[in-house]
């Protein structure tokens, strides 16, 4: 069996590019997985609370997701695959995976391109299956508050791609 592979976690203010920067890092592994706790809280088929009214339902519907992202981030990084969360999470958020993620190494990335760059692509006609309008109050509240508290000063790989494609930031990411 493979030793087991750090887990890595891809932050950023929606429109920041994860997703994107998620896949293409998996791809420069033999044995990679990328994980969108997006996707897992789109799982609920009945009773979803959506961000765009916060509520204690949305905030507990949010851990429970990264707590099941942390189990199956565990559960492929434990016989050697890199395993990669793409979530909007702040260092305060973390404890939501700490105590499923196990002894595994936790390496964490914040995108950071600059707010114009987020909003820009949230209003590109079809980026998201919703009204992304909704989510310009979100980003300019998650922007700064992902920029002072995901610092290099408490472990955060912190990449300002706002003038870097794909693959440079997979390189900025790499070879940090």
């Amino acid at each position: 069996m493979a030793p087991a592979a750090a887990i890595r976690i891809i932050s950023g203010a929606p429109g920041a590019g994860k997703s994107t920067v998620s896949d293409a890092l998996c791809r420069r592994f033999q044995l990679a997985v990328h994980i969108p706790v997006d996707d897992i809280r789109d799982w609920v088929r009945s009773g979803f609370a959506s961000q765009v009214r916060w509520t204690a339902e949305t905030s507990r519907q949010f851990a429970l997701a990264r707590r099941g992202a942390a189990r199956i981030a565990f559960d492929y990084s434990a016989p050697g695959f890199v395993a990669v969360l793409d979530d909007v999470v702040r260092e305060s958020e973390l404890e939501q995976y700490a105590d499923y993620l196990g002894n595994a190494e936790l390496r964490k990335v914040l995108l950071t391109p600059s707010l114009d760059i987020v909003l820009a692509r949230n209003a590109a006609p079809g980026r998201k299956p919703f009204d992304s309008s909704v989510l310009e109050a979100a980003c300019r509240g998650l922007h700064p508050l992902l920029l002072a508290e995901n610092t290099a000063e408490r472990g955060w790989i912190v990449v300002d791609s706002t003038t870097l494609g794909v693959e440079p930031t997979v390189d900025a990411i790499v070879n940090a």
